[in-house]
């Protein structure tokens, strides 16, 4: 089946206002009645949790309504209502889309998709003993440059109380999977997607059913670090990162959010065709992440000036911190720092 991949998710909330802010600080687009976009025009949609025209929640916690999918033509929308209509009521809504269930209970939407082209350059690197990308005098960051924006909707995680059941329920709609975290739950992408995954499925009593997370793609990893350290000075709470993933290569920041979920930006995953043999590991720090950043306040060793002097702002150093560390130069008023992971 031609499934391209999440083309929006549909978020039933407590505070639209704070939700809505949320959104554009992290870089989407607001483009009406609920609606924000990325580059491409994928999407997260909000309406407040008692809005009548939402899909009724999971008997959970979590605010997350719909997960819809874009589809490349007509003739895959009806073989997901063949396939899907053995088992299960399909409606066919009144702009042509589809509406399901799955078997945890997640309401699925399927859709000719809304994805635009966008035609964008990616990140460029100079590396010694390869051409450069840059030539000369090109800088490959302006401090005064616009945060970059989120260019199209990655995945989505759930938490499911029997993965495997929900495993085979994709299966059934082409879905493969890449790699899997043994006693978890697979990573899974579409058969027309290339991407490591679209959605991953983690285990969980069935209280925690719903959604874990959500992500965008950015523009490669100095755009991660960019727009979640600007979003760290706008007051919101680093939950994980920034750091780089091992299945799936991306590298990854999650947030803290008023979504009911955790919201991440990543850059750079893997591509995968039908020649690709899953891995499994154990879920864990050694299989879950490459390695991690950790913001430290004081990381440069050496001792003060001879006499006790204090180092001059020529030296780009505060007085002798305590222990032989050298503190950074101070920050400006009102920033922020990142929580250790």
């Amino acid at each position: 089946m031609n499934i391209l991949g999440p083309d929006a998710l549909v978020f039933g909330v407590d505070d639209l206002a704070a939700c809505s802010q949320y959104l554009r600080d992290y870089g989407l687009t607001a483009t009406g009645d609920g609606r924000f976009e990325a580059l491409d025009g994928t999407a997260i949609v909000l309406k407040a949790k008692d809005d009548p025209a939402l899909p009724a929640p999971l008997p959970t916690a979590t605010m997350l309504r719909k997960t819809i999918y874009g589809v490349a033509d007509d003739a895959t929308l009806d073989a997901i209502a063949d396939e899907l209509g053995r088992d299960r009521p399909v409606r066919r809504l009144a702009d042509g889309s589809l509406e399901a269930t799955d078997d945890a209970g997640f309401v699925l939407g399927f859709q000719r998709s809304v994805r635009r082209p966008i035609r964008l350059a990616a990140e460029t690197v100079n590396a010694p003993g390869a051409p450069a990308q840059r030539p000369a005098n090109v800088l490959a960051l302006d401090p005064e440059a616009p945060t970059p924006v989120p260019r199209t909707l990655s995945h989505v995680v759930y938490f499911v109380p029997d993965e495997a059941k929900a495993a085979a329920f994709y299966e059934r709609l082409g879905f493969v999977c890449t790699d899997r975290f043994t006693g978890v739950g697979p990573f899974m992408r579409p058969a027309a997607c290339e991407d490591h995954h679209t959605l991953f499925l983690i285990q969980t009593p069935p209280f925690m059913t719903g959604c874990e997370h959500f992500t965008f793609h950015m523009g490669g990893p100095t755009e991660v670090m960019l727009a979640g350290t600007r979003f760290v000075e706008k007051g919101y709470q680093s939950f994980w990162g920034p750091g780089r993933h091992i299945f799936g290569s991306n590298w990854f920041w999650y947030f803290n959010s008023p979504l009911g979920c955790h919201v991440e930006y990543d850059a750079d995953m893997d591509l995968h065709d039908a020649s690709w043999v899953a891995r499994e590991a154990p879920m864990g720090a050694d299989s879950s992440q490459l390695f991690l950043f950790q913001q430290r306040d004081k990381w440069a060793p050496g001792g003060g000036p001879p006499g006790g002097a204090v180092p001059g702002e020529a030296e780009g150093a505060t007085s002798g911190a305590p222990g032989g560390l050298l503190a950074p130069r101070p920050r400006a008023a009102g920033a922020s720092v990142v929580a250790e992971g």
